[in-house]
């Protein structure tokens, strides 16, 4: 319990959760776009494209940084007007005048120019001899500054549902560590094979779950499925131990089965709404540990309870925590940053609701009413924004292909190293393959960041999606090349076969990571929890085609061909990803559709 590993995996989230909230990836060098209207030498006036929080200007041309508030002076600038900026303030003048819970930008009359040469914090002017430029600008997505208060108030939000979800893997693994103490106990007769015929209804119940609760989650609202969820599932483990026999085990673990593909949806549509696309990386490679810490503590838990008090408190601990996080998850969690009055941290989100709420009466609103008609509509919604969107596709078969090496590693591992390493018993070999979730926790975090680092050094040049798919197809390459030398390896070099273990769970646990991430934002924010289901129902196929089938390739051709199944599934993957390194994300796309109708 008081390993270092333990403290790592539990302990680093809330860490990093703390770190980047305080000193976000964005406010590393926050860049608001400043246009003005024709300027004049007796009256300038300077208008923002987008100030949806109340912090600190500073300009990114100016080389300026700003820290948790902190600002530097900028230096004087040119300032250009841009079609895209153009449109955004029109879109958010007019909600602002429809709305007092968004912010209210000062009209053209109102100069936000400093009063004097002494604010630090102010906008200088342009000079008079600098005209506006005829060619307009290529400007990316403003990167907002946050204020302190939206900046706490998203950290609690963050640790709810890494706590929340870590809970979900808690009460989902109970069963694994509680079964060997169920088939010692002699009052209940059950031998291997009836463990085995309840572990087998959870996957089949648990993909179905993922992909229906993707789609019909989207009526609902995100945080009261993963609270409820979460209540649901701590309710079903508690009953499970109430019971004696094999069709009322089967029964309420095919439940808690179906109760568990609720909880990612819900956290992947709260992150989308909480976090902008510069950001999102970092922050989603960080919900991702949670993974990590539900699967390191649930052996603790479950595993301690059972052998120490019986296998009823196995399941009766796990469920007596969930219980406890899901009602601080309704508590803490909110849906979006509307809902505590903070607007929109995606400024196409702001021009868009504007635009919608300002042609009332005209063709374009028929048309937006009609839209959302559509998309209101369940079937119609995951038919047009999903099912019909070929990339979606290639990312669920990505996925298909990621999870057979996946589950191919974790289902197969240990018996290699039994068969053909010289571990002498499953517990020496399952030391040497412990280093595979620290790997995934390290490689899911790194991933996260990298990809943000690409889509911030592009400066808005090129598809953000696109950015982390280059990422994914790296990280792809990785997972081959540590297969392969942990094949090489010699049965007398422990060290070595730990380390190449690590190497596998940092190269595959990144893909896994930011595949779902890209599905979120190919689509829009009501599509992000159908979208998450069906990768998540795709890849669970694939993690099924693990079991049965590479069971029957080590058994009739070797550990060679099952090794090379996984290269196999491996370049599969690249295959799948290489066409879509230069795709858009959904905000990117919607900017581009407002810079065409300015």
């Amino acid at each position: 319990f008081f390993s270092p590993f333990f403290f790592f995996s539990f302990f680093s989230p809330i860490f990093f959760s703390f770190f980047f909230s305080f000193f976000p990836p964005s406010q590393m060098h926050i860049s608001i776009h400043a246009i003005s209207r024709p300027l004049s030498a007796a009256r300038p006036s300077v208008r923002l494209a987008c100030l949806p929080f109340s912090t600190p200007l500073v300009c990114a041309s100016s080389s300026s940084a700003a820290f948790a508030g902190r600002s530097l002076a900028p230096k004087p600038l040119s300032l250009r007007p841009t079609k895209l900026s153009l449109s955004l303030c029109r879109s958010i003048d007019a909600s602002a005048s429809s709305s007092s819970s968004e912010p209210v930008l000062p009209s053209s009359s109102d100069s936000l120019l400093p009063s004097s040469p002494s604010s630090p914090s102010s906008l200088p002017s342009s000079p008079p001899s600098s005209p506006p430029s005829s060619t307009p600008l290529s400007t990316p997505t403003p990167t907002p500054g946050y204020s302190r208060e939206f900046i706490l108030r998203r950290l609690v939000v963050f640790l709810s549902i890494v706590l929340g979800y870590s809970s979900y893997y808690l009460t989902r693994n109970s069963l694994t560590y509680t079964a060997p103490v169920m088939v010692a106990d002699t009052s209940l007769s059950m031998d291997i094979t009836q463990i085995g015929a309840m572990t087998s209804v959870f996957p089949i119940a648990y993909g179905m779950s993922k992909f229906i609760s993707g789609v019909l989650g989207a009526k609902f609202s995100p945080t009261v499925l993963l609270s409820g969820g979460l209540l649901a599932t701590a309710a079903t483990n508690f009953t499970f131990a109430c019971g004696g026999s094999l069709p009322w085990f089967v029964f309420f673990w095919a439940l808690n089965g179906t109760l568990q593909g609720v909880g990612g949806p819900c956290c992947a549509r709260i992150l989308t709404s909480w976090f902008n696309g510069a950001e999102r990386g970092t922050y989603w490679g960080m919900w991702n540990v949670a993974h990590n810490v539900g699967g390191f503590v649930a052996p603790l838990v479950a595993g301690g309870c059972s052998k120490q008090f019986g296998w009823k408190w196995g399941m009766w601990a796990p469920a007596a925590i969930a219980s406890v996080v899901g009602l601080a998850v309704a508590v803490m969690c909110k849906d979006r940053p509307e809902d505590v009055g903070f607007p929109p941290v995606e400024p196409v989100d702001v021009a868009l609701s504007s635009q919608a709420r300002s042609a009332k009466g005209s063709k374009a609103e028929k048309a937006n009413t009609k839209s959302g008609n559509a998309e209101s509509d369940i079937l119609g919604q995951l038919v047009k924004n999903v099912l019909k969107n070929p990339f979606i596709w290639g990312l669920a078969l990505t996925y298909f292909f990621i999870y057979i090496v996946r589950q191919g590693v974790t289902s197969w591992f240990v018996f290699y190293l039994m068969k053909q390493k010289g571990a002498s018993d499953a517990g020496q070999a399952a030391m040497r393959v412990s280093g595979l979730e620290l790997g995934g926790l390290v490689g899911s975090l790194a991933a996260g960041r990298l990809s943000d680092f690409l889509i911030k050094k592009a400066d808005g040049k090129g598809g953000n999606v696109g950015k982390r798919i280059v990422v994914v197809m790296l990280y792809t390459v990785g997972v081959a090349a540590a297969l392969l030398a942990f094949r090489a390896l010699p049965a007398s070099a422990v060290s070595l076969q730990w380390l190449t273990v690590f190497l596998i769970g940092f190269f595959l646990y990144g893909p896994q990571m930011l595949i779902g991430l890209c599905g979120a934002e190919l689509v829009g924010p009501s599509s992000v929890g159908a979208s998450e289901g069906f990768l998540g129902w795709v890849a669970y196929l694939g993690a099924a085609n693990a079991g049965i089938p590479l069971s029957v390739v080590v058994k009739e051709h070797g550990w060679d061909a099952y090794f090379g199944t996984l290269i196999f599934a491996c370049g599969m993957a690249l295959l799948l990803l290489s066409p879509m390194t230069k795709l858009r994300s959904y905000v990117q796309r919607e900017e581009r559709r407002l810079r065409r109708e300015a």
